[in-house]
Protein backbone atom coordinates (compact mmCIF):
# COMPACT_ATOMS: atom_id res chain seq x y z
CA UNK A 1 0.00 0.00 0.00
CA UNK A 2 1.10 3.55 -0.73
CA UNK A 3 0.25 6.36 1.66
CA UNK A 4 1.06 10.02 1.16
CA UNK A 5 -0.03 11.41 4.53
CA UNK A 6 -0.60 10.19 8.06
CA UNK A 7 -4.28 11.04 7.65
CA UNK A 8 -4.45 8.53 4.80
CA UNK A 9 -2.85 5.91 7.06
CA UNK A 10 -5.33 6.72 9.82
CA UNK A 11 -8.45 6.78 7.63
CA UNK A 12 -7.51 3.48 6.02
CA UNK A 13 -6.85 1.58 9.22
CA UNK A 14 -9.78 2.73 11.36
CA UNK A 15 -12.10 1.70 8.51
CA UNK A 16 -10.40 -1.54 7.46
CA UNK A 17 -9.57 -2.90 10.92
CA UNK A 18 -12.33 -1.39 13.10
CA UNK A 19 -12.81 -4.55 15.20
CA UNK A 20 -9.10 -5.44 15.51
CA UNK A 21 -7.14 -4.67 18.67
CA UNK A 22 -4.87 -1.74 17.91
CA UNK A 23 -3.10 -1.51 21.27
CA UNK A 24 -3.24 -2.47 24.91
CA UNK A 25 -1.56 -1.80 28.22
CA UNK A 26 -0.52 -5.19 29.56
CA UNK A 27 -3.15 -6.58 31.94
CA UNK A 28 -5.11 -3.32 31.72
CA UNK A 29 -7.00 -1.54 28.95
CA UNK A 30 -7.39 -2.83 25.39
CA UNK A 31 -8.41 -0.63 22.45
CA UNK A 32 -9.91 -1.63 19.13
CA UNK A 33 -9.34 0.58 16.09
CA UNK A 34 -12.95 1.79 16.41
CA UNK A 35 -12.48 2.76 20.08
CA UNK A 36 -9.19 4.40 19.12
CA UNK A 37 -10.99 6.61 16.57
CA UNK A 38 -13.48 7.77 19.22
CA UNK A 39 -10.62 8.93 21.47
CA UNK A 40 -8.92 10.71 18.58
CA UNK A 41 -12.10 12.67 17.82
CA UNK A 42 -12.55 13.63 21.48
CA UNK A 43 -9.00 14.95 21.77
CA UNK A 44 -9.30 16.84 18.50
CA UNK A 45 -12.34 18.63 19.90
CA UNK A 46 -10.35 19.61 23.02
CA UNK A 47 -7.48 21.04 20.97
CA UNK A 48 -9.75 22.98 18.64
CA UNK A 49 -11.69 24.44 21.59
CA UNK A 50 -8.36 25.61 23.01
CA UNK A 51 -7.82 27.71 19.89
CA UNK A 52 -5.35 25.49 18.03
CA UNK A 53 -5.45 25.39 14.23
CA UNK A 54 -3.66 23.60 11.41
CA UNK A 55 0.04 24.44 11.47
CA UNK A 56 0.19 24.89 15.25
CA UNK A 57 2.61 22.77 17.23
CA UNK A 58 1.61 20.36 20.00
CA UNK A 59 4.25 18.91 22.33
CA UNK A 60 3.83 15.24 23.26
CA UNK A 61 5.71 14.29 26.43
CA UNK A 62 4.56 10.95 27.74
CA UNK A 63 5.53 7.45 28.73
CA UNK A 64 4.44 4.69 26.39
CA UNK A 65 0.73 3.87 26.44
CA UNK A 66 -2.14 3.40 23.96
CA UNK A 67 -3.09 7.06 24.30
CA UNK A 68 0.34 8.13 23.05
CA UNK A 69 -0.69 6.95 19.59
CA UNK A 70 -4.13 8.54 20.04
CA UNK A 71 -2.42 11.87 20.73
CA UNK A 72 -0.09 11.52 17.76
CA UNK A 73 -2.88 10.91 15.24
CA UNK A 74 -5.25 13.44 16.79
CA UNK A 75 -2.66 16.15 16.14
CA UNK A 76 -1.29 15.15 12.75
CA UNK A 77 -4.59 14.29 11.06
CA UNK A 78 -5.85 17.86 11.64
CA UNK A 79 -2.82 19.42 9.96
CA UNK A 80 -1.20 20.34 13.27
CA UNK A 81 2.43 19.45 13.99
CA UNK A 82 3.34 17.02 16.75
CA UNK A 83 6.55 17.53 18.76
CA UNK A 84 7.38 14.20 20.45
CA UNK A 85 9.85 14.69 23.33
CA UNK A 86 12.10 11.96 24.73
CA UNK A 87 11.30 11.40 28.43
CA UNK A 88 15.04 11.21 29.17
CA UNK A 89 15.59 14.95 28.66
CA UNK A 90 15.88 17.12 31.76
CA UNK A 91 13.11 19.45 32.92
CA UNK A 92 15.12 22.40 31.62
CA UNK A 93 15.38 20.71 28.23
CA UNK A 94 11.64 19.98 28.22
CA UNK A 95 11.05 23.71 28.64
CA UNK A 96 13.59 24.60 25.96
CA UNK A 97 12.03 22.25 23.41
CA UNK A 98 8.46 23.38 24.10
CA UNK A 99 9.52 27.02 23.85
CA UNK A 100 11.81 26.63 20.83
CA UNK A 101 9.18 24.66 18.90
CA UNK A 102 6.56 27.32 19.72
CA UNK A 103 4.16 24.65 20.92
CA UNK A 104 0.76 25.92 22.00
CA UNK A 105 -0.39 22.74 23.75
CA UNK A 106 1.18 19.97 25.82
CA UNK A 107 -0.01 16.37 26.01
CA UNK A 108 1.75 14.91 29.03
CA UNK A 109 1.86 11.94 31.41
CA UNK A 110 1.59 12.51 35.14
CA UNK A 111 5.18 11.78 36.17
CA UNK A 112 6.70 14.01 33.49
CA UNK A 113 4.29 16.93 34.01
CA UNK A 114 5.91 17.81 37.32
CA UNK A 115 9.25 18.31 35.56
CA UNK A 116 8.01 20.92 33.08
CA UNK A 117 8.87 24.47 34.24
CA UNK A 118 5.75 26.26 35.51
CA UNK A 119 6.40 29.38 33.45
CA UNK A 120 6.37 27.19 30.32
CA UNK A 121 3.08 25.57 31.34
CA UNK A 122 1.57 29.01 31.94
CA UNK A 123 2.49 30.07 28.39
CA UNK A 124 0.38 27.31 26.80
CA UNK A 125 -3.20 27.32 25.57
CA UNK A 126 -3.95 23.93 27.09
CA UNK A 127 -2.34 20.95 28.85
CA UNK A 128 -3.94 17.52 28.48
CA UNK A 129 -3.25 14.45 30.61
CA UNK A 130 -2.38 11.51 28.36
CA UNK A 131 -3.66 8.94 30.85
CA UNK A 132 -7.33 9.92 30.43
CA UNK A 133 -7.20 12.79 27.89
CA UNK A 134 -8.61 15.18 30.48
CA UNK A 135 -7.66 18.86 30.59
CA UNK A 136 -5.40 19.75 33.53
CA UNK A 137 -4.62 23.34 32.54
CA UNK A 138 -6.29 25.89 30.29
CA UNK A 139 -4.64 29.23 29.59
CA UNK A 140 -7.81 31.19 28.87
CA UNK A 141 -10.79 31.46 26.54
CA UNK A 142 -9.98 31.13 22.86
CA UNK A 143 -11.88 31.35 19.61
CA UNK A 144 -12.23 27.84 18.16
CA UNK A 145 -9.37 26.73 15.93
CA UNK A 146 -9.58 25.49 12.37
CA UNK A 147 -8.30 22.09 11.19
CA UNK A 148 -7.12 21.26 7.69
CA UNK A 149 -6.49 18.16 5.62
CA UNK A 150 -2.68 17.82 5.50
CA UNK A 151 -0.80 17.46 2.24
CA UNK A 152 2.22 15.20 1.61
CA UNK A 153 4.73 18.06 1.93
CA UNK A 154 3.20 19.56 5.07
CA UNK A 155 5.28 19.16 8.21
CA UNK A 156 3.87 16.39 10.41
CA UNK A 157 6.42 16.25 13.22
CA UNK A 158 9.40 18.05 14.70
CA UNK A 159 11.66 15.63 16.55
CA UNK A 160 14.42 16.98 18.72
CA UNK A 161 17.51 14.82 18.53
CA UNK A 162 19.40 13.92 21.67
CA UNK A 163 22.66 14.98 20.05
CA UNK A 164 25.79 13.19 21.32
CA UNK A 165 28.03 16.03 20.13
CA UNK A 166 25.87 19.13 20.24
CA UNK A 167 22.71 20.73 21.58
CA UNK A 168 19.42 19.20 20.39
CA UNK A 169 18.11 20.21 16.96
CA UNK A 170 14.51 20.02 15.76
CA UNK A 171 14.22 17.66 12.78
CA UNK A 172 11.24 18.57 10.60
CA UNK A 173 9.61 15.54 8.97
CA UNK A 174 6.83 15.78 6.41
CA UNK A 175 3.73 13.61 6.15
CA UNK A 176 5.20 11.93 3.10
CA UNK A 177 8.47 11.20 4.92
CA UNK A 178 6.72 9.38 7.74
CA UNK A 179 4.14 7.66 5.51
CA UNK A 180 6.95 6.44 3.28
CA UNK A 181 8.42 4.53 6.23
CA UNK A 182 5.32 2.34 6.25
CA UNK A 183 5.76 1.14 2.67
CA UNK A 184 9.55 1.04 2.94
CA UNK A 185 9.46 -1.16 6.02
CA UNK A 186 7.01 -3.48 4.25
CA UNK A 187 9.47 -3.88 1.38
CA UNK A 188 12.04 -5.21 3.84
CA UNK A 189 9.83 -7.35 6.08
CA UNK A 190 6.08 -7.68 5.44
CA UNK A 191 3.69 -7.85 8.39
CA UNK A 192 -0.03 -8.55 8.66
CA UNK A 193 -3.00 -7.92 10.95
CA UNK A 194 -2.18 -11.02 12.98
CA UNK A 195 1.19 -9.73 14.15
CA UNK A 196 1.66 -8.84 17.80
CA UNK A 197 4.21 -6.14 18.64
CA UNK A 198 5.62 -5.72 22.16
CA UNK A 199 6.89 -2.19 22.70
CA UNK A 200 9.85 -1.58 25.05
CA UNK A 201 11.37 1.60 23.60
CA UNK A 202 10.26 5.22 24.12
CA UNK A 203 7.64 6.05 21.50
CA UNK A 204 9.18 9.48 20.98
CA UNK A 205 12.28 7.74 19.59
CA UNK A 206 11.82 7.91 15.81
CA UNK A 207 12.70 4.21 15.39
CA UNK A 208 9.89 3.13 17.71
CA UNK A 209 7.57 5.85 16.43
CA UNK A 210 7.85 4.86 12.78
CA UNK A 211 8.54 1.12 12.78
CA UNK A 212 6.97 0.25 16.12
CA UNK A 213 3.86 2.45 15.91
CA UNK A 214 3.01 3.69 12.40
CA UNK A 215 3.94 0.44 10.68
CA UNK A 216 1.72 -1.91 12.73
CA UNK A 217 -1.09 0.67 12.72
CA UNK A 218 -1.09 0.78 8.92
CA UNK A 219 -1.50 -2.99 8.62
CA UNK A 220 -3.97 -3.69 11.41
CA UNK A 221 -1.51 -5.29 13.82
CA UNK A 222 -1.62 -4.83 17.60
CA UNK A 223 0.92 -3.34 20.02
CA UNK A 224 1.22 -4.10 23.73
CA UNK A 225 2.79 -1.58 26.12
CA UNK A 226 4.18 -1.97 29.63
CA UNK A 227 3.48 0.36 32.55
CA UNK A 228 6.98 -0.10 33.98
CA UNK A 229 10.60 -0.09 32.74
CA UNK A 230 11.44 -3.21 30.69
CA UNK A 231 13.81 -4.82 33.20
CA UNK A 232 14.34 -8.56 32.87
CA UNK A 233 12.09 -9.25 35.87
CA UNK A 234 9.27 -7.13 34.41
CA UNK A 235 9.70 -8.21 30.80
CA UNK A 236 9.83 -12.00 31.14
CA UNK A 237 6.23 -12.54 32.31
CA UNK A 238 4.93 -10.07 29.71
CA UNK A 239 6.66 -11.94 26.89
CA UNK A 240 5.18 -15.20 28.13
CA UNK A 241 1.70 -13.67 28.10
CA UNK A 242 1.87 -11.68 24.86
CA UNK A 243 3.96 -14.14 22.82
CA UNK A 244 5.10 -11.30 20.56
CA UNK A 245 5.84 -11.95 16.93
CA UNK A 246 7.76 -8.66 16.54
CA UNK A 247 9.88 -6.61 18.92
CA UNK A 248 12.17 -3.62 18.46
CA UNK A 249 15.15 -3.01 20.68
CA UNK A 250 18.42 -1.17 21.06
CA UNK A 251 21.70 -3.16 21.18
CA UNK A 252 22.06 -2.63 24.94
CA UNK A 253 19.15 -5.00 25.71
CA UNK A 254 20.35 -7.99 23.70
CA UNK A 255 24.00 -7.32 24.61
CA UNK A 256 23.10 -7.65 28.29
CA UNK A 257 21.16 -10.85 27.67
CA UNK A 258 24.04 -12.40 25.75
CA UNK A 259 26.76 -11.39 28.17
CA UNK A 260 24.90 -12.21 31.40
CA UNK A 261 22.92 -15.27 30.33
CA UNK A 262 25.06 -16.87 27.62
CA UNK A 263 28.69 -15.78 27.73
CA UNK A 264 28.88 -15.83 31.53
CA UNK A 265 27.61 -19.43 31.70
CA UNK A 266 29.76 -20.73 28.85
CA UNK A 267 32.98 -19.20 30.20
CA UNK A 268 32.47 -19.80 33.91
CA UNK A 269 35.21 -22.37 34.42
CA UNK A 270 38.50 -23.16 32.73
CA UNK A 271 37.13 -26.26 31.01
CA UNK A 272 34.06 -24.45 29.68
CA UNK A 273 36.21 -21.55 28.47
CA UNK A 274 38.42 -24.01 26.60
CA UNK A 275 35.44 -25.78 25.04
CA UNK A 276 33.81 -22.45 24.15
CA UNK A 277 36.94 -21.53 22.22
CA UNK A 278 36.46 -24.48 19.84
CA UNK A 279 34.41 -23.32 16.87
CA UNK A 280 32.07 -26.27 16.38
CA UNK A 281 31.48 -26.61 20.13
CA UNK A 282 30.67 -22.90 20.42
CA UNK A 283 28.19 -23.14 17.55
CA UNK A 284 26.48 -26.15 19.12
CA UNK A 285 26.20 -24.37 22.45
CA UNK A 286 24.83 -21.28 20.70
CA UNK A 287 22.13 -23.34 18.96
CA UNK A 288 21.03 -24.76 22.30
CA UNK A 289 21.04 -21.29 23.87
CA UNK A 290 19.10 -19.91 20.91
CA UNK A 291 16.26 -22.39 21.40
CA UNK A 292 16.04 -21.47 25.07
CA UNK A 293 16.13 -17.77 24.21
CA UNK A 294 13.22 -18.18 21.80
CA UNK A 295 11.17 -19.74 24.61
CA UNK A 296 12.05 -16.82 26.88
CA UNK A 297 10.67 -14.42 24.23
CA UNK A 298 7.38 -16.33 24.11
CA UNK A 299 8.19 -18.86 21.40
CA UNK A 300 6.55 -17.09 18.45
CA UNK A 301 9.02 -14.31 17.69
CA UNK A 302 9.80 -13.91 13.99
CA UNK A 303 11.47 -10.49 13.95
CA UNK A 304 13.68 -8.90 16.63
CA UNK A 305 14.71 -5.53 15.21
CA UNK A 306 17.83 -3.86 16.56
CA UNK A 307 18.60 -0.21 15.85
CA UNK A 308 19.81 3.05 17.31
CA UNK A 309 23.47 2.09 17.69
CA UNK A 310 26.02 -0.44 16.48
CA UNK A 311 25.48 -4.02 17.64
CA UNK A 312 28.45 -5.68 19.33
CA UNK A 313 30.16 -8.07 16.89
CA UNK A 314 30.36 -10.94 19.37
CA UNK A 315 26.69 -10.56 20.27
CA UNK A 316 25.71 -10.64 16.60
CA UNK A 317 27.84 -13.75 16.02
CA UNK A 318 25.92 -15.45 18.82
CA UNK A 319 22.53 -14.41 17.41
CA UNK A 320 23.54 -15.67 13.97
CA UNK A 321 24.80 -19.03 15.23
CA UNK A 322 21.79 -19.37 17.53
CA UNK A 323 19.38 -19.03 14.58
CA UNK A 324 17.68 -16.19 16.44
CA UNK A 325 15.46 -14.02 14.16
CA UNK A 326 17.37 -10.79 14.68
CA UNK A 327 17.29 -7.91 12.23
CA UNK A 328 19.29 -4.69 12.04
CA UNK A 329 17.85 -1.39 10.90
CA UNK A 330 20.01 1.49 9.74
CA UNK A 331 18.92 5.10 9.58
CA UNK A 332 18.81 8.42 11.37
CA UNK A 333 16.21 10.69 12.92
CA UNK A 334 16.77 12.90 9.87
CA UNK A 335 15.55 10.10 7.58
CA UNK A 336 12.51 9.14 9.69
CA UNK A 337 14.57 6.79 10.24
CA UNK A 338 15.08 3.74 8.00
CA UNK A 339 17.36 3.79 4.97
CA UNK A 340 18.46 0.15 4.95
CA UNK A 341 17.81 -3.02 6.87
CA UNK A 342 19.01 -6.55 7.39
CA UNK A 343 16.14 -8.97 7.92
CA UNK A 344 16.36 -12.37 9.64
CA UNK A 345 18.53 -15.05 8.01
CA UNK A 346 19.22 -13.18 4.76
CA UNK A 347 22.33 -11.00 4.96
CA UNK A 348 25.97 -11.21 6.10
CA UNK A 349 27.04 -10.78 9.71
CA UNK A 350 28.37 -7.26 10.26
CA UNK A 351 26.17 -5.66 7.61
CA UNK A 352 23.07 -3.52 7.84
CA UNK A 353 21.53 -5.12 4.79
CA UNK A 354 20.38 -3.48 1.53
CA UNK A 355 18.57 -0.19 1.02
CA UNK A 356 14.80 0.03 1.28
CA UNK A 357 12.76 0.23 -1.90
CA UNK A 358 12.53 3.85 -3.02
CA UNK A 359 15.83 4.85 -1.39
CA UNK A 360 19.04 5.67 -3.25
CA UNK A 361 22.42 5.27 -1.53
CA UNK A 362 25.91 6.17 -2.66
CA UNK A 363 29.43 6.18 -1.25
CA UNK A 364 30.94 9.63 -1.64
CA UNK A 365 34.65 10.00 -2.41
CA UNK A 366 35.54 6.36 -1.71
CA UNK A 367 39.13 5.46 -0.83
CA UNK A 368 41.07 2.52 -2.23
CA UNK A 369 38.98 0.18 -0.06
CA UNK A 370 35.71 1.58 -1.38
CA UNK A 371 35.04 3.36 1.90
CA UNK A 372 33.54 6.83 2.12
CA UNK A 373 30.60 8.79 3.46
CA UNK A 374 27.23 7.13 2.96
CA UNK A 375 24.83 9.59 1.35
CA UNK A 376 21.13 9.14 0.65
CA UNK A 377 18.26 10.32 -1.49
CA UNK A 378 14.97 9.32 0.07
CA UNK A 379 11.37 10.56 0.31
CA UNK A 380 11.81 10.36 4.09
CA UNK A 381 14.62 12.93 4.33
CA UNK A 382 14.08 15.82 6.70
CA UNK A 383 12.69 19.10 5.43
CA UNK A 384 15.28 20.87 7.55
CA UNK A 385 16.19 21.71 11.12
CA UNK A 386 13.57 23.97 12.68
CA UNK A 387 14.78 27.60 12.74
CA UNK A 388 18.32 26.49 11.90
CA UNK A 389 19.08 27.18 8.20
CA UNK A 390 22.84 26.80 8.67
CA UNK A 391 22.52 23.25 10.00
CA UNK A 392 20.00 22.47 7.26
CA UNK A 393 22.36 23.60 4.52
CA UNK A 394 25.22 21.57 5.99
CA UNK A 395 23.08 18.41 6.04
CA UNK A 396 22.88 18.18 2.24
CA UNK A 397 25.34 18.08 -0.63
CA UNK A 398 25.13 20.63 -3.44
CA UNK A 399 23.31 18.08 -5.59
CA UNK A 400 20.73 17.34 -2.90
CA UNK A 401 21.95 14.14 -1.23
CA UNK A 402 21.62 13.83 2.55
CA UNK A 403 24.92 13.45 4.38
CA UNK A 404 24.67 10.66 6.95
CA UNK A 405 28.10 11.40 8.46
CA UNK A 406 28.63 7.63 8.55
CA UNK A 407 31.53 5.99 6.78
CA UNK A 408 30.50 2.85 4.92
CA UNK A 409 31.20 0.41 2.12
CA UNK A 410 28.74 -1.40 -0.15
CA UNK A 411 29.33 -4.81 -1.68
CA UNK A 412 28.46 -5.84 -5.22
CA UNK A 413 24.92 -6.77 -4.08
CA UNK A 414 24.26 -3.34 -2.57
CA UNK A 415 24.55 -4.59 1.00
CA UNK A 416 25.73 -1.81 3.32
CA UNK A 417 28.49 -2.17 5.94
CA UNK A 418 28.69 0.78 8.33
CA UNK A 419 32.23 1.46 9.55
CA UNK A 420 31.61 4.26 12.03
CA UNK A 421 30.76 7.91 12.56
CA UNK A 422 32.99 10.19 10.53
CA UNK A 423 33.14 12.80 13.28
CA UNK A 424 34.48 10.20 15.72
CA UNK A 425 36.98 8.70 13.27
CA UNK A 426 40.64 8.94 14.26
CA UNK A 427 43.64 8.98 11.93
CA UNK A 428 46.36 6.38 12.47
CA UNK A 429 50.13 7.02 12.30
CA UNK A 430 50.26 6.27 8.57
CA UNK A 431 46.94 7.85 7.66
CA UNK A 432 44.77 4.83 8.47
CA UNK A 433 41.10 5.35 9.33
CA UNK A 434 40.49 4.19 12.90
CA UNK A 435 36.90 3.79 14.07
CA UNK A 436 36.63 3.82 17.87
CA UNK A 437 33.34 1.91 17.66
CA UNK A 438 35.17 -1.14 16.25
CA UNK A 439 37.67 -1.17 19.11
CA UNK A 440 34.92 -0.56 21.65
CA UNK A 441 33.06 -3.55 20.26
CA UNK A 442 36.05 -5.74 21.10
CA UNK A 443 36.44 -4.12 24.52
CA UNK A 444 32.78 -4.59 25.36
CA UNK A 445 32.95 -8.28 24.47
CA UNK A 446 35.31 -8.87 27.40
CA UNK A 447 33.54 -10.08 30.57
CA UNK A 448 35.31 -7.43 32.70
CA UNK A 449 33.85 -4.55 30.69
CA UNK A 450 30.47 -2.93 31.12
CA UNK A 451 30.98 0.01 28.72
CA UNK A 452 33.87 1.78 27.06
CA UNK A 453 35.00 4.74 25.01
CA UNK A 454 38.17 4.91 22.92
CA UNK A 455 39.79 8.30 22.50
CA UNK A 456 43.15 9.71 21.42
CA UNK A 457 45.67 11.54 23.58
CA UNK A 458 49.15 12.65 22.50
CA UNK A 459 48.93 10.43 19.43
CA UNK A 460 48.04 7.29 21.41
CA UNK A 461 44.76 5.41 21.76
CA UNK A 462 43.33 5.38 25.27
CA UNK A 463 40.48 3.12 26.42
CA UNK A 464 38.21 4.58 29.09
CA UNK A 465 36.51 1.59 30.66
CA UNK A 466 33.57 1.23 33.01
CA UNK A 467 34.33 -2.15 34.57
CA UNK A 468 31.88 -4.85 35.58
CA UNK A 469 32.96 -5.03 39.20
CA UNK A 470 31.07 -8.23 39.94
CA UNK A 471 33.06 -9.99 37.21
CA UNK A 472 36.30 -8.58 38.57
CA UNK A 473 35.46 -9.67 42.08
CA UNK A 474 34.80 -13.18 40.80
CA UNK A 475 38.16 -13.12 39.02
CA UNK A 476 40.06 -11.84 42.03
CA UNK A 477 38.29 -13.84 44.71
CA UNK A 478 40.81 -12.71 47.29
CA UNK A 479 39.81 -9.10 46.71
CA UNK A 480 38.01 -7.74 49.78
CA UNK A 481 38.57 -4.03 49.77
CA UNK A 482 36.28 -1.84 47.72
CA UNK A 483 36.11 1.90 47.95
CA UNK A 484 32.56 3.26 48.11
CA UNK A 485 30.00 1.76 45.72
CA UNK A 486 32.68 -0.48 44.18
CA UNK A 487 33.85 2.55 42.24
CA UNK A 488 37.54 1.68 42.49
CA UNK A 489 39.58 -1.46 42.80
CA UNK A 490 42.79 -1.87 44.77
CA UNK A 491 45.65 -0.77 42.54
CA UNK A 492 47.36 -4.13 42.08
CA UNK A 493 44.24 -5.98 40.96
CA UNK A 494 43.19 -3.15 38.67
CA UNK A 495 46.56 -3.04 36.94
CA UNK A 496 46.40 -6.78 36.34
CA UNK A 497 42.88 -6.54 34.92
CA UNK A 498 43.80 -3.54 32.75
CA UNK A 499 46.87 -5.30 31.41
CA UNK A 500 44.86 -8.42 30.59
CA UNK A 501 42.23 -6.30 28.84
CA UNK A 502 44.81 -4.38 26.83
CA UNK A 503 46.39 -7.63 25.58
CA UNK A 504 42.94 -9.09 24.82
CA UNK A 505 42.05 -6.13 22.61
CA UNK A 506 45.41 -5.72 20.89
CA UNK A 507 45.41 -9.35 19.78
CA UNK A 508 42.10 -8.77 18.00
CA UNK A 509 42.52 -5.43 16.22
CA UNK A 510 44.77 -4.11 13.47
CA UNK A 511 48.22 -2.93 14.53
CA UNK A 512 47.27 0.74 14.02
CA UNK A 513 44.18 0.29 16.24
CA UNK A 514 45.99 -1.05 19.29
CA UNK A 515 45.35 0.74 22.55
CA UNK A 516 48.25 2.08 24.59
CA UNK A 517 46.50 2.41 27.94
CA UNK A 518 43.36 1.35 29.78
CA UNK A 519 41.91 3.82 32.26
CA UNK A 520 39.12 3.21 34.72
CA UNK A 521 35.95 5.24 34.29
CA UNK A 522 34.92 5.40 37.92
CA UNK A 523 31.43 6.77 37.33
CA UNK A 524 28.82 5.84 34.74
CA UNK A 525 29.36 7.51 31.39
CA UNK A 526 27.18 10.53 30.72
CA UNK A 527 24.45 9.55 28.25
CA UNK A 528 21.90 11.19 26.01
CA UNK A 529 18.14 10.60 26.51
CA UNK A 530 18.39 7.84 23.90
CA UNK A 531 21.09 6.18 26.02
CA UNK A 532 24.08 6.87 23.79
CA UNK A 533 27.31 7.86 25.50
CA UNK A 534 28.05 11.56 25.06
CA UNK A 535 31.28 10.88 23.22
CA UNK A 536 32.28 14.54 22.96
CA UNK A 537 32.63 14.71 26.75
CA UNK A 538 35.43 12.14 26.68
CA UNK A 539 37.40 13.45 23.71
CA UNK A 540 40.98 13.63 25.02
CA UNK A 541 42.26 15.19 21.79
CA UNK A 542 40.35 18.38 22.67
CA UNK A 543 40.08 18.31 26.45
CA UNK A 544 40.64 16.14 29.47
CA UNK A 545 37.62 14.00 30.21
CA UNK A 546 37.97 13.80 33.94
CA UNK A 547 38.11 9.99 33.88
CA UNK A 548 40.44 8.83 36.58
CA UNK A 549 43.73 7.31 35.42
CA UNK A 550 45.35 4.41 37.16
Amino acid sequence: MTFNTLKEVYDHSVAAYADNVVSSMHERETLTYAMFAERVEALQKTLLEAGLSAGDKVALLSSSMPNWTVCYFAVTTMGMIVVPILPGFSGEEFGMIITHSESKALLVSDRLYSKVPKEVVNSLNVVVRTKNLGVIYRGGDFAPGTPAVPGPQDTAAIIYTSGTTSKPKGVMLSHRALAFQVEGAYSLFPINSGDRFLSILPMSHVYEGSVGMLYPFAYGASVTYMDRPPTAAALLPVMRDVKPTIMLSVPLVIDKIYRSQVLAKFTKGAVMRWLYGIGWVRKALHRIAGKKLMKVFGGELRFFGIGGAKLDAQTEQFLFEANFPYAIGYGLTETAPLLAGKVPFKHPVGSTGPKMDGVELRIADPNENGEGELQAKTPSALQGYYKNPEATAAAFTEDGWFRTNDSAVMDENGVVFIKGRMNSMLIGPSGENIYPEDIESVLNSHPYVSESIVTEEDGKLIALVRFDYDELQAKFSELKEYIKDKAELASKEFEEAADELRKFVNERVASFSRIAKVEEQGEDFEKTPSMKIKRFMYDRSKKKSGAKAK
